[in-house]
């Protein structure tokens, strides 16, 4: 893996942009998400789909569900963009590869991508390395998730009076409730029309059965890693979180729904987990 002295990507970036390249790969199409640009950013060697956590069969619900994840953001943002909001920040964005695969709505945006400052500067290099860069409209924020978060994006040129859309995916199950409060309470503050798109972990009795020994050791391996998930929410208790914190409605977007709205079609059975789902919630 291509990476400079000391600075890597994180594990679990790297896992999620292998997945939506597995889905690609080993799925039958039509495809949810077609990304292998975030394979060829991670740069795993030819051998990275014979590791345990790539392999085809036990992977099919978690990556069938950073499938829908992605593309329900994406169609999100792209109709926002259609109605006006001009502002779309990815927080904990890792190898998040919309600006790269989706330009013609990208360029049209300012977007954020917060995320901590070794793994950003990582995903820098390579976006030049890859002949991608980084345009003006797209602006790598490094931040401290625990400190100054907003305060860098505000000086990146985000404008709290307009609308934006935040995107906050695969990252709640790392924080405590009260640092995932804080947090949305400074994205609650954004112009009225703003929207919160935020996925959220159900604990691994609340999922499908054949889906709980890869939760648990999933939930190992990053204890092991020192990145223990922390947070575990059912709908109704993450619908009162980001009620809590300010935000005027908000929504459950189900398993279930996903898989109708992209999925439905489909012969092979594949269909997306409700292990981790999402919510949407407006200023």
């Amino acid at each position: 893996m291509t990476a400079g002295p000391g600075v890597l990507p994180d594990h679990t970036a790297v896992r999620v942009a292998l997945w939506r390249a597995l889905h690609v790969q080993a799925d039958a199409p039509p495809h949810v998400v077609d990304d292998e640009i975030g394979l060829r950013l991670a740069d795993p060697g030819d051998g990275w789909r014979a590791r345990p956590d790539m392999d085809e069969r036990d992977t099919r619900l978690v990556r069938a569900s950073i499938a829908a994840r992605a593309r329900f953001v994406e169609d999100l943002v792209v109709e926002q963009a259609a109605r006006g909001v001009d502002q779309y920040v990815v927080l904990g964005a890792g190898l998040d590869t919309f600006a790269q695969r989706r330009p013609e709505t990208a360029a049209g945006l300012r977007v954020f991508e917060a995320d901590q400052p070794g793994p950003q500067e990582w995903k820098r290099r390579r976006l030049a390395e890859l002949g991608y860069g980084v345009p003006d409209w797209l602006r790598l924020v490094p931040v401290d998730f625990e400190g100054d978060w907003w305060e860098r994006l505000l000086a990146a040129g985000l404008d709290p009076g307009r609308p934006a859309v935040v995107a906050c995916t695969g990252v709640t199950m790392y924080l405590t409730r009260d640092a995932i409060v804080a947090s949305f309470r400074r994205v609650a503050t954004l112009a009225p029309g703003s929207l919160l798109a935020t996925t959220f972990l159900r604990p691994a009795e609340d999922v499908e059965p054949e889906l709980r020994p890869f939760q648990e050791a999933a939930e190992r391996g990053a204890r092991a890693a020192g990145t223990p998930f922390l947070s575990h929410f059912t709908p109704a208790g993450m619908l009162d979180l980001v009620r809590d914190a300010g935000f005027r409605d908000a929504r459950h977007v189900p398993a279930g729904e996903l898989a109708r709205r992209y999925f439905a079609d489909r012969t092979d059975g594949l269909r997306p987990s409700k292990a981790e789902e999402l919510v949407v919630a407006s200023t």
